[in-house]
């Protein structure tokens, strides 16, 4: 009888891997909003990955454009910081391999503190706090996982008084 034993090994140590690099592509995405580093954000996508924010006021489209969407509209924000939680990662089947493409669930709490009025390094509680969940449809490519598409499904907003 063959020894499947270490082929059990080490098809669950590659997925342990994926999940940690999936996992840590999820942070990259919240890390590059939050910094505003938006040549990072796009490097994040596929070449046609898409970004759907309508949910939350924003718009839908091609990575580069809702960067660029983004980088204007984050500008009146001094402080934002994405914290995602509750991820479920679910991976799929394309073209025959196991695991070429996942899907994940996150919430996400995210405060941000308005710029007017504020010294960007003065702490203080943020002025805009929302949350909600973010759908992330991602591809593993030759550079790694990447996102095919994100949707933003904003739950919840707490506006300045």
């Amino acid at each position: 009888m063959p020894n499947t034993r270490a082929m059990t090994q080490r098809v669950e140590l590659a997925a342990v891997m994926d999940r940690l690099a999936v996992d840590g592509l999820v942070t990259d995405y919240a890390v590059a909003v939050d910094d505003g580093d938006w040549t990072a954000y796009r490097q994040l996508f596929t070449s046609d990955g898409r970004a759907d924010y309508r949910s939350a006021g924003g718009i839908e489209g091609d990575a580069g454009n809702v960067s660029s969407w983004l980088a204007e509209n984050l500008r009146v924000f001094a402080m934002r910081q994405h914290l995602i939680v509750n991820r479920q990662v679910r991976f799929g089947i394309l073209e025959q391999d196991t695991g070429d493409t996942a899907r994940v669930q996150a919430d996400y709490v995210n405060p941000m503190r308005l710029a007017a009025g504020h010294d960007d390094s003065a702490a203080g509680p943020p002025d805009f706090v929302c949350g909600g969940r973010y759908s992330f449809g991602l591809l593993r490519t030759d550079d790694g996982w990447r996102v095919r598409e994100v949707v933003v499904r904003e739950k919840w907003r707490r506006l300045p008084a």
